[in-house]
């Protein structure tokens, strides 16, 4: 299952380089309305490069997923984002595939759950 916000990028962060095979980049977005809200979120591996194009103050959609685990009774969430583009445009220059990632055996996804029938009985 994937999501998607759109807000001001207000904060770019330097790719760090969390071991020798993995990187992670994490930005933050500005929603906008009444209680505005700084969200962070997530870029992995290949996908460090997606933010490079944005500058802070620039208005940005963001198409992510969620990602939770649980590390010594601790319970960790992340804004896993997979694709970037320039807010108001069907389909910006720079943007990752139009399919969101595969889901790794790490973290299990809604798209790893069968879907629901279409016929069922119930009212919601």
């Amino acid at each position: 299952m994937s999501f998607e916000v759109e807000g001001k990028l207000h904060k770019k962060f330097d790719t760090e380089s969390k071991t020798e095979t993995f990187q992670a980049r994490d930005f933050v977005v500005e929603t906008e309305g009444n209680y505005p809200q700084l969200v962070k979120f997530q870029l992995v591996q290949d996908r460090c490069a997606l933010l490079d194009p944005f500058e802070e103050g620039q208005m940005i959609k963001v198409h992510f997923d969620l990602r939770g685990r649980e590390w010594n009774g601790k319970y960790f969430t992340n804004l896993n984002a997979w694709r970037l583009e320039q807010a108001g445009q069907a389909q910006a220059a720079p943007t990752a595939s139009a399919t969101p990632p595969a889901s790794d055996d790490t973290f299990p996804s809604a798209d790893d759950e069968p879907a629901a029938e279409a016929d069922d009985d119930l009212p919601f």
